[in-house]
């Protein structure tokens, strides 16, 4: 008559002890937070390695000078004057950097070879320039005669102004009006020696060969620049 007791004794001693062995496996396996936080770690490496070449592939800071413009050293020239009768000679001017600027109804004679000539800001004025071995800059002039001999010409925001050239390549004009040309025709004791000390070609002259940034149409002509007719080219320049 004990024997079903027994029985269902044993039973329930059996099931206990398969509880605690579960119970005990679940203690002895690693627990899942720590797995989590693994994974959590690798994928936060991984990110790491991911942004480590984009960091290292990021731009410098942009360069305060502009871009493209050249290292200029303007230690020679005139600045914020009216009214003058300015000149340079070959001594002076020799494969220098020349800046005219702020120039108010002046006569400017540069009788020489610059490397490079600016004029910026000049109203009124009349500049009168040997060759010039590498480009003439212009920006922000109003009714100005000029005389210059170069490889490169560019005028930018400038109005009514008439250009005597002599240029090897093409002119460049920008946001320009009222700009006329003629070949160059200024003339001065030494100025066979100064072209050849240039190492400009005399015999090429673009002079009315413009690129204007404004137009783009090729088959009409600029309403920006103009050849000066020839009746109006004799000039007394001294």
């Amino acid at each position: 008559m004990d024997g079903p007791g027994v029985l269902f004794g044993g039973q329930a001693a059996l099931a206990q002890l398969q509880a605690e062995l579960n119970e005990r496996r679940q203690e002895l396996q690693p627990k899942k937070r720590f797995a989590f936080k693994a994974r959590k770690k690798d994928a936060a490496a991984a990110a790491q390695a991911d942004a480590a070449p984009v960091a290292s592939a990021s731009p410098a800071p942009p360069s305060t000078k502009e871009e493209g413009a050249p290292e200029l050293s303007w230690a020679c020239g005139f600045s914020n004057l009216e009214s003058q009768d300015l000149e340079k000679r070959a001594d002076e001017l020799r494969q220098r950097d020349i800046l005219l600027s702020d120039l108010t109804n002046c006569t400017v004679r540069l009788r020489g070879n610059p490397n490079t000539l600016r004029l910026a800001k000049a109203r009124g004025c009349k500049v009168l320039c040997g060759p010039v071995s590498t480009s003439v800059f212009l920006e922000d002039c109003r009714d100005c005669i000029l005389a210059v001999a170069c490889q490169q010409l560019r005028v930018h925001t400038t109005k009514d102004t008439r250009i005597f050239l002599q240029v090897t390549s093409r002119a460049i004009v920008e946001d320009c009006s009222g700009i006329q040309l003629a070949p160059y025709t200024w003339n001065y004791p030494g100025i066979d020696k100064d072209f050849q000390d240039s190492g400009l070609d005399r015999s090429r002259n673009n002079w009315n060969q413009v690129d204007d940034f404004n137009w783009l149409a090729r088959n009409v002509a600029s309403p920006n620049w103009s050849i000066l007719p020839e009746e109006e080219r004799d000039i007394q320049w001294d």
